[in-house]
């Protein structure tokens, strides 16, 4: 998502890009990319902020916040009792902040299909070069049965969910650097990663996924907990399939 405001205040400033570059000691792209809604390093956001007469906050609104953010040894970066209460604009700065790779590894991922633009954003990110990798449960599989009887929710109702995700994904098929798979995992945690930043939603018997805990996962310089997981929506990917995500006929 472009940074408007920062294309504002550069216009307001009377301050082109490579001028910014010059003053940052950056090269053009990279101020394109600030523009084009990648986040600076907080000292370099500083000095931008000061040169453009601007505060920090309303050029990247909660970035400095983020920046605070950091890591245990272990890779954990805040753990949440429940996945209904990570902040919404935590899954949109993630997303907006990906450069390289989103994975997503569910059965169905409901929350997902309400959000209007989630589509279009997965399609100018994968036109930007990033990797994005949707794995959805296989409907008719055992796990996903078993998991919907799990729940308490009727053996057929996770299933007719992903029927509507399918439906909701479908418009992604044969988009460059989009590959969507259904998989039949026994399903242990719903895995939604970021480049280098992963959510992790731990299944619980007899609870739905928004009631069971999230954890915000970070890559660090050790092997950690992010690369336990990354290694694990690897393997479901290499058994996973096409098959139920095809273009259906008119």
């Amino acid at each position: 998502m472009a940074n408007e405001r920062l294309r504002d205040a550069l216009d307001r400033a009377r301050v082109t890009p490579a001028e910014l570059a010059l003053f940052t000691e950056t090269d053009v792209k990279t101020v394109s990319r600030w523009v084009g809604g990648r986040v600076p390093h907080p000292r370099t956001r500083f000095k931008i902020a000061k040169r453009l007469k601007e505060d920090e906050d309303f050029l990247w609104p909660g970035a400095r916040r983020a920046s605070s953010e950091t890591a245990d040894a272990s890779g954990v970066v805040q753990l949440y009792a429940n996945r209904g209460s990570v902040p919404v604009n935590l899954w949109d700065r993630l997303l907006d902040q990906a450069t390289s790779q989103v994975d997503v590894l569910v059965y169905v991922g409901m929350f997902l299909t309400e959000k209007p633009d989630l589509l279009k954003r997965l399609r100018e990110k994968a036109g930007a070069g990033v990797q994005v990798r949707l794995m959805l449960g296989s409907r008719d599989c055992e796990a996903v049965k078993q998991r919907s009887t799990d729940e308490g929710i009727g053996r057929d109702t996770i299933s007719a969910k992903i029927d509507q995700a399918q439906a909701f994904f479908r418009p992604l098929i044969g988009v460059r650097n989009i590959e969507l798979r259904s998989h039949q995992t026994v399903l242990y945690n719903s895995i939604y990663r970021f480049d280098d930043d992963m959510i992790v939603n731990p299944h619980v018997f007899g609870k739905t996924a928004p009631m069971a805990p999230a954890l915000h996962l970070r890559r660090t310089s050790n092997y950690g907990l992010f690369d336990t997981y990354s290694e694990s929506f690897d393997a479901v990917w290499s058994h996973s399939m096409t098959q139920g995500l095809e273009p259906v006929d008119a």
